[in-house]
């Protein structure tokens, strides 16, 4: 017997209930901390009849039952439980597979032969079976898994297997693919031990290699294609969601075939998302993932994508972020089908507030927001929330037309005070501000809130997927209650996990103070994670697309996006188009002393690795002269033998140009600081010295380098989320920003132009900035050439 039930189990709490059928105890609580899936868990267990307890592998699949059900075929959890229950499907494989078919046949009776055909109720795979599997699924692939070795993709095989043998126990499938790759390969050697950095050196930058590598890793299909996990609009009719009330049914929110039907009709059974930024503030990266969910699947579909303003606060609206946002857009690539405003849907918002009032969901309130806060925390009805329809008719009507004062009266929805939501104690629909609103003028002076106007205007714009960061997930039932109650189309909703980003701050009352108590230099601080700090640093939009895209669209929102992991897609692209350049940021000067001050000799250096020696676009020319300069650091008075820079006696190859041997050493008046070296170059090349160094060098006698100014960026923040800190201010990192004012640079380089980006060489990536002028262009890093992210993941 699996499981017992306990007449007595009715008053037992949730947590002794989860503890019971076989949850862990820290799952158990994090289980509580959800009131949906606590809700739903304590359901499945009454309906499973295992209130007494149960096998874990049977409470495990209760719990994904709870989690993960379909909700529009609830009328057959029952079914299906029993199945669980009495072990006949016993493996999350089956319980994925009975998923899919309620799913699709959720409105139809079930049909047992079909439901347990496709389930494999009652199949059961002998080893012999599995074995076979295996080995054949080895022979297919043996010539890759010779190449690979202990790095071959046991996932890959385990799928493999899988889909000839759905029902296989995974545990043996696990063990027999183990068993199989050492009798075809024996013990581990070194070799399969190491690193796949190790290759990193390997790794060209030619077109055919890079091609041969992409072909050989083969990603997953959401890899692919991230948006295969949303539905199409013709799915629309399912149900969205189920809300639990105090006092009447659940309300299982869906579309009507009828609705949906109009609905397509006027889409034509495209796509239709939005990305609806409000605009008090400058976007941040946050955003890039917004914008690639919301345009990224409308473009994926064939389907369009609004850029609307959720412009229902006119105290903090600009223009100044209204124009910013529709550049950043632009320039992250994204084209929007048509640009909308909440506040184009004034007129038909204020009409709906008022059939909303009709129809005994609404009221006009006059508590203070105090008196609110405090009656929510209570879960207290208002005392005018049961006033009469027509009363709160007439003083809606007075709201609108200016006669009751700013702060005396609200417009409220009639949700459930007593829910175990608080999103749904009867949120404020229309708040009274008399300031003019920068896009709609002083025609109103009653503003919709968020939670009233968001889901309307989705629904009036034929909106197909509604999609948002985690922390609106409780407002999903006030999204559809509110759509239920006014009869009105509802869109799609699906929320994913907001972008958190390690050593910053994205919130934008953080943001905003860091930039108007002048702790950063503007909205466009290069330290800043807002797209346009971002930008002005020299980093492309389409590698915040490919770092959006590789973090994935999931619901997983209980982890930091480590920042050196965006710095990994900036790296790859910029090591792809960046040309390569020489800057010296701290020079020491080099008298080469066997070379006229009069001669100046001139190199071909490569803008690219693998510059083709017939593209003469490919090179630039740098001057060598008598006097050339090379960093402080590669220079040492001592030398040893893991050091490769310059020392009294030691030779180096200057990059591009010659080899030099360093003859006299000029010192200070203290004896240690060095100010000046002597050197003679090799004019024949004959020296062969490990050491290669960049280098600057006077392009005339007497006539300094070019001298440019470099801003070395660091983290903003020392601790790696800061936000959670009480004094995050204290938290800044005084050395996230470094000045320096007298670099040298090749000649090469007085043409750069604003936004120009370049590899110094062994120093790394930098971007022209803003702030350059014809006298001294300024250069901002971009990131370093080290990469600790791209080493982690190998």
């Amino acid at each position: 017997m699996v499981g017992k039930n306990e007449n007595d189990s009715g008053s037992e709490k949730p947590l002794d209930l989860f503890l019971k059928i076989g949850l862990d105890e820290k799952t158990a609580k994090n289980t509580l901390a959800n009131n949906k899936v606590t809700s739903n868990l304590t359901a499945v267990i009454h309906e499973a009849a295992v209130t007494g307890g149960c096998d874990r592998t049977v409470g495990n699949l209760l719990y994904t039952v709870a989690t993960k059900f379909p909700s529009n075929a609830l009328v057959h959890r029952p079914t299906l439980l029993k199945y669980i229950v009495s072990l006949k499907i016993k493996t999350p494989a089956q319980l994925e597979a009975a998923f899919s078919f309620l799913d699709a046949n959720a409105s139809d009776n079930l049909k047992g032969n079909d439901f347990e055909a496709a389930c494999g109720v009652g199949v059961e795979v002998s080893m012999e079976d599995i074995e076979s599997t295996v080995n054949e699924i080895f022979e297919e692939n043996k010539a890759v898994i010779l190449v690979q070795r202990y790095r071959t993709n046991v996932g890959d095989l385990f799928g493999y297997v899988r889909k000839k043998q759905p029902w296989a126990d995974p545990k043996i499938v696990k063990q027999l693919i183990d068993a199989k790759l050492y009798a075809l390969l024996g013990e581990r050697t070194a070799a399969d031990n190491e690193k796949p950095m190790k290759k990193k050196k390997e790794k060209a930058a030619k077109a055919e290699d890079k091609a041969t590598v992409e072909e050989t890793a083969k990603p997953s299909e959401e890899e692919i294609n991230p948006f295969l996990i949303f539905p199409s609009p013709e799915e629309n009719f399912k149900v969205h969601t189920e809300i639990y009330f105090s006092d009447r049914p659940v309300l299982r929110a869906c579309n009507s075939k009828e609705v949906l039907e109009r609905h397509l009709k006027v889409t034509g059974g495209k796509v239709f998302t939005r990305f609806p930024p409000e605009p008090n503030g400058y976007l941040h990266i946050g955003h890039a993932k917004a914008m690639f969910v919301d345009f990224g699947l409308a473009k994926e579909r064939g389907g369009c994508c609004y850029l609307r303003y959720d412009d229902t606060n006119p105290e903090a609206e600009k223009k100044e972020y209204i124009d910013h946002i529709e550049e950043i857009v632009s320039w992250m690539g994204w084209e929007p089908f048509k640009i909308t405003y909440t506040s184009d849907y004034f007129q038909e918002l204020y009409e709906l507030a008022v059939e909303l009032i009709r129809r005994g969901h609404a009221y006009v309130d006059h508590q203070t927001p105090e008196e609110i806060k405090e009656y929510r925390e209570k879960k207290m009805n208002s005392p005018w929330r049961d006033r009469p329809i027509e009363e709160s008719l007439n003083l809606f009507d007075d709201m609108k037309r200016g006669v009751i004062e700013e702060g005396k009266a609200t417009l409220r929805m009639k949700q459930d005070m007593q829910s175990d939501n608080f999103n749904m104690y009867d949120l404020i629909a229309y708040r009274i501000k008399f300031t003019p609103h920068p896009h709609a003028g002083d025609k109103w002076c009653i503003y919709p809130s968020y939670d009233y106007a968001h889901c309307i205007v989705d629904s009036l714009e034929n909106i197909t997927h509604s999609l948002c960061t985690l922390e609106f997930e409780t407002r999903r039932a006030s999204y559809y209650w509110l759509l239920d109650a006014l009869g009105l189309y509802q869109p799609y909703v699906w929320e994913y996990s907001r972008l958190n980003i390690t050593n910053t701050v994205m919130s934008k009352r953080k943001l905003n103070r860091l930039v108007t108590e002048k702790w950063v230099d503007g909205w466009d601080d290069p330290r800043l994670m807002t797209l346009a700090g971002l930008r002005r640093r020299g980093v492309t939009a389409t590698s915040i697309n490919s770092f959006v895209r590789g973090i994935g669209i999931t619901r997983s929102d209980c982890s930091m996006i480590r920042l050196d992991r965006l710095e990994y897609h900036i790296r790859e692209e910029l090591n792809r188009t960046a040309p390569r350049t020489m800057v010296v940021l701290n020079p020491l000067k080099v008298v080469i002393t066997n070379l006229e001050a009069s001669s100046v000799i001139y190199s071909d250096a490569k803008k690219w690795p693998d510059a083709p020696a017939d593209d003469a676009s490919s090179f630039y020319k740098v001057p060598f002269s008598n006097v050339v300069y090379i960093e402080h650091s590669d220079f040492r008075l001592k030398d040893s033998k893991d050091y490769y820079g310059l020392a009294p006696g030691k030779s180096v190859l200057l990059r591009y140009a010659f080899p030099i041997k360093c003859t006299e050493v000029i010192l200070g008046d203290d004896k240690e600081s060095v100010l000046e070296i002597r050197a003679e170059y090799d004019p024949q090349k004959k020296t062969k010295p490990k050491g290669v160094l960049h280098w600057v060098a006077e392009s005339a006698p007497r006539v300094d380098p070019l001298k440019i100014e470099v801003r070395l960026f660091d983290k903003l923040f020392i601790s790696e989320n800061p936000a959670e800190l009480d004094d995050w201010l204290g938290d800044l990192n005084p050395e996230s920003k470094v000045v320096i004012s007298e670099e040298y640079a090749v000649p090469s380089l007085r043409d750069a132009t604003v936004g120009d980006r370049f590899q110094f060489e062994r120093l790394g990536y930098f971007a022209v900035d803003k702030d350059s002028t014809p006298e001294k262009l300024v250069f901002n890093r971009i990131v370093t050439l080290r990469d600790t992210y791209g080493k982690a993941v190998k």
